[in-house]
């Protein structure tokens, strides 16, 4: 018996040792903690956290400070998780020419890179990492300025808070082509990055411009905080009869204007999910060798107008849309 104790001893340290050195140290960088669509995304990545604490691994969370720099500071969150030695990294691609190298950097280093959120399929497939998880912008931006035309929008613009981010600005050129697809016109709205995260500048930026040109029939914005900001602006411009409002992304006030027929459509790409995945599959990767014979591994495009807004509205009352 006492032969068959010290094994079941050895046995369970071995095992111990194994689940230790097979456990992942994962680094994900994202956005502002305060930022309501990362809310979403944090949420996925929290509950997925679960999963690597159960095989002992652990994930460290990097965030952006503000969004005023957002590629350099992205690249050099990604440093960061170089020095800290960390076994992989999941980051958004949302500057290509910022954060490429500091990407690469990391690839050099032996450490694999996840893409998340933004950089599309083609990206990771260039940089050789992992795999994509996320929205193709310009597909989705396409969808949107689809669905405005179909509904009789004739001129829109596209509101962007984020000038030079990549995903952004394919987001706006899609909306453009879309309804150029029908013989109609959109153009981006570009505000200083400052007006992120302020509603009141947004809010005036977009009053103004609907004043001052009464073919705008329709107000696209990037985020669902946008989307608040912009039906605002639209109350004050005393727009909201004549111009349709669309958005990427939503919250639950958003959700409540389609259900009550005051927002024409959002557009999903479920935040909760690509927080999840990001880091779910890392763990399984370096744990496991696990990976997705499907790349890029889409989240969205997905419409949600007043035909599907009830199930969708549960959803985001419990913050996973």
């Amino acid at each position: 018996m006492k032969n068959l104790k010290g094994l079941l001893a050895g046995v369970a340290v071995a095992a111990l040792c194994a689940t230790t050195a097979s456990a992942a140290d994962i680094a994900i960088i994202g956005g502002k903690a305060d930022d309501a669509f990362f809310a979403k995304i944090k949420k996925g990545i929290d509950d997925a956290t679960l999963v690597v604490e159960a095989h002992g691994g652990s994930v460290n969370y990097l965030q952006l400070q503000t969004y005023d720099n957002i590629g350099g500071d992205a690249a050099n969150l990604v440093r960061t998780a170089i020095s800290q030695g960390v076994d992989i990294i999941a980051v958004p691609n949302w500057v290509p020419g910022s954060e490429d190298e500091a990407i690469l950097a990391a690839i050099g280093a032996g450490i694999p890179v996840m893409l998340y959120n933004a950089g599309g399929g083609d990206k990771a497939k260039e940089l050789g990492a992992i795999n994509y998880i996320g929205n193709e912008e310009y597909p989705a931006g396409l969808a949107g300025g689809r669905y405005f035309a179909k509904h009789g929008a004739k001129h829109v613009i596209c509101v962007n808070t984020v000038p030079g981010a990549g995903n952004l600005e394919d987001r706006c050129r899609g909306i453009a082509d879309g309804m150029a697809e029908a013989g109609f016109q959109a153009e981006q709205l570009p505000l200083p990055s400052s007006a992120f995260g302020d509603p009141t500048a947004v809010a005036e930026a977009i009053k103004a411009t609907l004043l001052g040109d009464e073919t705008i029939d329709g107000v696209f914005a990037i985020s669902s905080g946008d989307a608040d900001s912009a039906f605002i602006g639209m109350q004050q411009a005393g727009k909201t009869e004549t111009v349709q409002l669309g958005s990427f992304d939503m919250n639950v006030s958003g959700l409540e204007r389609i259900r009550d027929g005051e927002q024409l459509f959002a557009i999903d790409q479920q935040p909760w999910l690509q927080g999840f995945l990001a880091v779910s599959l890392s763990d399984g990767y370096v744990n496991y060798g696990l990976a997705m014979a499907t790349s890029p591994l889409l989240t969205g495009p997905g419409i949600v107008d007043s035909s599907n807004i009830d199930a969708t509205l549960k959803g985001g009352e419990q913050g996973y849309r």
